[in-house]
């Protein structure tokens, strides 16, 4: 039988970087997720100036490198027109807009099906602290 859930989730508040998020993910839809046999869950950030995506989950390293090469692409300096939230805004609407705000994960048996190296990050753009949101929707099959 195909059922559909939605949850909204609250990420701990954090400062510019990149996160694996992953397990907070997992804890706060895990009863949804356990109904499901089959199907597929959307991640869905509320924010534009922030992003989710999916990378390596072993070496910190490389959410050092994506950082470094994301204000390389859009740097604080730019000569943004919008500068009214600060110079760390626009360049964070474009980091945003390039890595995307939602993800598509498969689930299998009550859990997303994420590969054995991949994690899910929340990837920050703002230098202040921000507490982001996202919602969860989840469509498959039902145990």
């Amino acid at each position: 039988m195909s059922s559909w859930s939605q949850v909204s989730i609250a990420f701990s508040p954090r400062s510019k970087g990149n996160y694996l998020v992953t397990r907070e993910i997992e804890a706060q839809v895990k009863d949804e997720l356990k109904k499901y046999k089959m199907g597929v869950a959307n991640i869905f950030l509320q924010h534009t100036s922030a992003a989710l995506t999916l990378n390596e989950n072993c070496d910190p390293d490389v959410r050092t490198d994506m950082d470094m090469i994301m204000d390389r692409i859009a740097p604080d300096n730019a000569p943004y027109e919008h500068t009214d939230e600060g110079k760390d805004d626009m360049p964070a609407h474009v980091k945003s807009s390039l890595m995307g705000v939602s993800l598509n994960i498969p689930i299998s048996n009550g859990k997303l099906a994420l590969g054995t190296w991949q994690g899910i990050w929340l990837s920050e753009f703002r230098l202040a602290t921000h507490r982001r949101r996202a919602i969860v929707t989840i469509n498959g099959s039902t145990k």
